[in-house]
C-alpha cells in the first residue's frame, strides 16, 4: 500500500461542524461586545486555531482575543460541540480503511478534549488508533506540532503517512513535518486555497477520497 497511516483532520474533513462554531463564535463576539466579522468572512474561522483567527479576523488585541476564546469555550463545550453531523461516507470510508490494512489517526488543531467526545458522541473513536489535538492551554495550537506529536507517538516511517485536511493549514503542516498531504476539497477551504498550498491531491467527495486512500 502507498499510504498506512492516515492522519484526519476533523471540523471539515470528517464532520460539518460549522453551525457550532459559528453560534458559538457569534456567542463570544457578542458577549465581550465586539462587532461579527462582514460577510462571509466568519467562515475563516472554520480551521486555524481560535485565538489567531479573533485577532487576524476580528482584530483583538492579545487580551481581548483570550477573552473571546474562554467566551467561545463557554458555549462550544456543552452546546456548540454537538452541532455538528457526520459527513455522509465517512463511516464507510472508515471501514474500508481499516478492513484494508490502514491506519487511521485523528490531527486536529481543535482542543484534544473536544474532539474526544466529538468522536465518541458520533461512533466515529473506534476506527482510530490514535487521538491527536491541540490543549486547552495552547500546547500544540499549530498543525505541525499536532502532525509532528503523532508521528512521536507512532514512531511511523514519514513516507507511510499522508495528512487529510481541509484547510491549508493542514497542507502547510504536512509539508512542514515531511509527509504527504490530501486536500479535502468538499470542505470550508475557499476556492483556490489547497491548490495554492501545494496539496498532493484534491479529494472532492468522500468516494473520491477513499479511492485515493485505497491505492
Amino acid at each position: 500500500m502507498r499510504y498506512k497511516y492516515i492522519f484526519f483532520d476533523l471540523d471539515g474533513t470528517l464532520t460539518d461542524s460549522k453551525e457550532g462554531i459559528i453560534n458559538s463564535i457569534k456567542y463570544a463576539l457578542d458577549s465581550i461586545g465586539a462587532p461579527m466579522p462582514e460577510g462571509d468572512a466568519i467562515m475563516r474561522f472554520l480551521g486555524p486555531p481560535l485565538i489567531y483567527s479573533f485577532r487576524e479576523f476580528c482584530g483583538l488585541d492579545e487580551a481581548r482575543a483570550a477573552e473571546a476564546v474562554e467566551k467561545y469555550r463557554e458555549r462550544f463545550a456543552d452546546i456548540g460541540i454537538f452541532e455538528n453531523r457526520v459527513y455522509d461516507g465517512v463511516y464507510d470510508m472508515l471501514k474500508e480503511l481499516t478492513g484494508g490494512g490502514r491506519v487511521p489517526v485523528l490531527a486536529t488543531s481543535k482542543p484534544r478534549v473536544y474532539a474526544e467526545r466529538i468522536m465518541t458522541k458520533f461512533r466515529l473513536r473506534p476506527y482510530f488508533k490514535l487521538l491527536c489535538g491541540s490543549e486547552l492551554d495552547g500546547t500544540r495550537n499549530e498543525k505541525y506540532e499536532v502532525i509532528e506529536y503523532a508521528l512521536k507517538k507512532l514512531g511511523c516511517p514519514k513516507e507511510k503517512v499522508i495528512m487529510v485536511g481541509d484547510r491549508e493549514q493542514d497542507i502547510l503542516g504536512a509539508k512542514k513535518c515531511g509527509v504527504a498531504s490530501c486536500g479535502a476539497g468538499y470542505g470550508y477551504a475557499a476556492p483556490g486555497e489547497l491548490e495554492a498550498a501545494g496539496a498532493g491531491y484534491i479529494a472532492n467527495t468522500v468516494d473520491e477520497l477513499t479511492s485515493y486512500l485505497m491505492k
